[in-house]
């Protein structure tokens, strides 16, 4: 029988913060399939991330039995390549001044320290921010759609360039965009868009760049929209996920189950050439050309 089995496999999750996201979703789809899993967590939520298991608050049950363990929790800010990137107000803030580690090339050093070259099979990255998501683009500041650019995109890049040393041939990387980087979603504002069409182009130049360097496989999901607590900043979220519901080919809105179980494939060797892609995981949702009309819907 065929069948999606990970085992011995390590996972980086890039942006965890509760269990509500997709990247809860794929970290659960990931240990159920055997993996060993670390997760890098924006420092600003990461005590209340790590509280939140500690008092129990989290289902980490799994289908079957077992339960969702973490090799390691690690501080995580990906919009700073290096220490000289923080800046002093940032270094400063109580919720960084206890903290060191959490740039991206210190993450990476620590997981070579650690566990030396070639220790990683996976890496995924579910990061995005925007400080102006609730403007629209034609109001959004330089300043604004730069940092939503560089949070939501250029972190991926960065990413890929650290980590890629130290993963295995034939290793998967895999993202999270949205289907505003194809079209346009109104509401979905300061830069958001463009950095997710930033991503979407990325991945398939970075599928052939970090493919020919270090044998590798880069995709992205476009996940349907998902009421999440990052996704409340924007503001019309549930909204979206009700116009999803009535529009999409399926008739329905994804979970983030389906998006966790689409995730592991691509890491499995069940997607072993599949690489450069955007799988869109939206119940059909990007494939409608107009909205479902009343008189349609019987049909």
């Amino acid at each position: 029988m065929l069948s999606l089995d990970l085992t011995g496999k390590r996972a980086f999750v890039a942006g965890v913060g509760d269990n509500k996201g997709y990247g809860w979703g794929i970290v659960r789809a990931l240990v159920q399939a055997g993996a060993a899993v670390r997760v890098g967590t924006w420092p600003p939520v990461l005590n209340i991330f790590i509280k939140s298991m500690e008092r129990g608050k989290f289902d980490l049950s799994l289908p079957g039995g077992g339960e969702i363990e973490f090799e390691k929790i690690h501080p995580l800010d990906a919009a700073f390549d290096t220490p000289a990137d923080v800046p002093e107000d940032i270094r400063e803030d109580k919720r960084y001044r206890d903290l060191s580690g959490y740039t991206v090339q210190e993450v990476a050093d620590s997981l070579r320290d650690e566990l030396g070259e070639g220790c990683l099979d996976i890496l995924v990255h579910t990061l995005a921010n925007a400080p102006e998501v609730q403007k629209r683009l034609i109001d959004t500041s330089r300043a604004g759609y730069l940092a939503a650019v560089s949070a939501s995109a250029y972190s991926m890049v960065s990413m890929v360039q650290r980590f890629g040393p130290l993963m295995k041939a034939r290793g998967s990387v895999v993202s999270l965009t949205y289907l505003a980087g194809e079209r346009v979603v109104p509401g979905y504002g300061g830069g958001m868009s463009s950095a997710k069409a930033a991503l979407e182009n990325d991945t398939r130049t970075l599928a052939f760049e970090a493919g020919r360097r270090w044998g590798i496989r880069v995709n992205t999901i476009s996940a349907g929209p998902l009421a999440s607590r990052a996704a409340k900043a924007i503001g019309t979220i549930d909204r979206m996920v009700e116009y999803y519901r009535t529009n999409a080919a399926l008739a329905g809105v994804n979970t983030a189950e389906d998006v966790g179980n689409a995730a592991a494939f691509l890491c499995s060797p069940l997607g072993r050439a599949v690489t450069g892609e955007t799988l869109h995981v939206d119940m059909g949702y990007h494939a409608m050309g107009m909205p479902v009309e009343d008189q349609l819907q019987g049909d």
